[in-house]
């Protein structure tokens, strides 16, 4: 079942956020004092392109910095890849089929605001 919405996911709406995530990626990687904030988005990028089977938890090392970084992360490229859920969700909720897919993108609005501090993990 996970394939099945995975490939429904990657087709909808996983590759084109996927494309948003590594092109902020590329361009913290470009701007050199922000690689962390490209590690963090080519990771959460990944996971936005095969989500299901997968949460998102959080870090218990994670301290100042990562808020710190956050509130960066926030200026910098959160807002417009959040918004690129929103956006994706709306879009995928005008169908009955699309509603869960909408759900879930809405569901990693938090992540792509706040990604640090956050860990991917396998769901049991």
């Amino acid at each position: 079942m996970r394939l099945i919405l995975n490939v429904i996911w990657l087709v909808l709406s996983g590759f084109w956020l996927f494309l948003g995530y590594m092109l902020a990626a590329v361009i913290m990687f470009i701007l050199i004092v922000t690689i962390p904030f490209g590690i963090a988005s080519a990771r959460i990028g990944l996971y936005s392109l095969w989500p299901f089977g997968k949460t998102i938890v959080d870090r218990p090392t994670a301290g100042v910095g990562a808020a710190i970084g956050n509130v960066l992360w926030v200026v910098l490229a959160g807002w417009w890849l959040a918004l690129g859920h929103i956006v994706s969700a709306l879009a995928l909720a005008i169908t009955i089929i699309g509603i869960p897919f909408a759900w879930a993108n809405l569901k990693m609005v938090p992540v792509a605001l706040l990604p640090l501090g956050k860990e991917i993990v396998d769901q049991r």
